[in-house]
């Protein structure tokens, strides 16, 4: 049984190109393995989410990194009787729009196509992937994913405002998303704090000291284990002090979300939609330190100098090849000649350069643009 506030699948606003219902999967389900088996999924495995290769096999790419936001999200979904099979689809696409090199090549895409006068946003490139790229059906263009997980991929982190977006005007942007879209930023956002910790310390980009001086709770966690596990191994002692911290912010944010939706007086989907603010959210206190959290990580770690010349080397490789394509479109492959021939060719690069894997940007740059 779901929640009166849940999205219920019977409920649906459908697909674009109507299908006959399947004999054992719901909507949403086959929405999630059509998502599953999308190469633009595929290519996550080769995307770097903070560290590259260089570092270890060990660490989070963008496809595992995903793959843990799809858990937490089954999991805040499921304690909130809320809709698990549309949480976990809107999970394992939210990243899907993301280029190579993980923000550094977002960054330098951005710039590349704002000195174009457009600009690029991986929230709306992963609607035009599963809207027009992925060619998987004879039947229609895209993967025809129903409304609620289209209206998820671009709502689920931020509220588009329809005066400057009227191409998004069909997606409800006057409303708030449901509470299933709105859980997964936060679910993002617990995964990649934790993890990046635990990549950080293993990276020995962090120190226990630090991480003990810097991320709220830490210290306290951590001495709980010593004095528990007296005789583990210290990454042992700090896998068990993670791990609590992730548990009070998933926990504090099923508790928190339920708090609220009640303090409102919401009790349908209807009035989730209708709410001047989303929903979902951390009380005062975990939000406080889940800031403290981020600020420490963009400080002692994205920013770090042992990361500098990745990024650096991001940023000249997206920006060199741009702009190698936009001075000699002839050397694009056929394909994306012949959309250059419908579309600007600024559009057409960042779409191709936005879907490219790590490995494959790399050689395009060795061939194009020289080591």
């Amino acid at each position: 049984m779901l929640a009166g506030c849940a999205v219920q699948v019977a409920q649906s606003r459908g697909r674009v190109f109507p299908e006959p219902a399947h004999a054992y999967r719901n909507d949403f389900q086959r929405d999630r393995d059509r998502v599953v088996h999308a190469r633009a999924f595929r290519r996550l495995e080769a995307k770097t989410q903070v560290f590259t290769r260089r570092y270890s096999d060990h660490f989070r790419n963008r496809l595992t990194h995903t793959i843990e936001v799809a858990q937490i999200a089954r999991t805040l979904a499921g304690a909130l009787g809320l809709n698990v099979d549309l949480a976990e689809a809107l999970a394992l696409v939210h990243d899907i729009g993301h280029p190579p090199f993980g923000h550094a090549g977002e960054k330098a895409l951005d710039a590349a196509m704002r000195a174009q006068g457009l600009y690029f946003d991986h929230n709306l490139h992963a609607l035009r992937i599963v809207e027009h790229f992925e060619e998987r059906y004879a039947a229609f263009p895209g993967l025809n994913l129903t409304f609620e997980v289209r209206e998820g991929i671009i709502k689920h982190s931020r509220d588009y405002d329809a005066k400057e977006f009227p191409e998004l005007a069909g997606y409800l942007l006057d409303q708030r998303p449901p509470l299933e879209a709105q859980l997964i930023d936060l679910a993002d956002e617990i995964a990649y704090n934790t993890a990046d910790l635990d990549d950080g310390y293993e990276a020995r980009l962090l120190n226990l000291e630090q991480i003990m001086a810097g991320v709220p709770g830490f210290e306290d966690f951590y001495r709980e284990a010593d004095q528990r596990y007296p005789g583990a191994a210290r990454k042992l002692k700090f896998n068990e002090a993670m791990k609590r911290i992730m548990d009070r912010m998933v926990g504090d944010l099923i508790a928190n979300t339920e708090a609220c939706a009640q303090e409102a007086g919401v009790a349908t989907i209807e009035q989730v939609r209708a709410h001047p603010t989303r929903l979902a959210a951390f009380s005062d206190e975990v939000e406080a330190a889940r800031k403290q959290t981020k600020d420490f990580l963009h400080r002692n770690l994205y920013y770090s100098p042992a990361l500098a010349s990745e990024k650096e080397d991001a940023e000249r490789i997206v920006s060199g090849l741009f702009a190698f394509w936009m001075d000699d479109p002839d050397s694009l492959p056929r394909n994306y000649r012949e959309k250059a021939k419908l579309e600007p060719l600024p559009r057409v690069l960042c779409d191709y350069v936005a879907g490219m894997t790590d490995p494959f940007i790399l050689d395009q740059y060795a061939k194009y643009c020289g080591r």
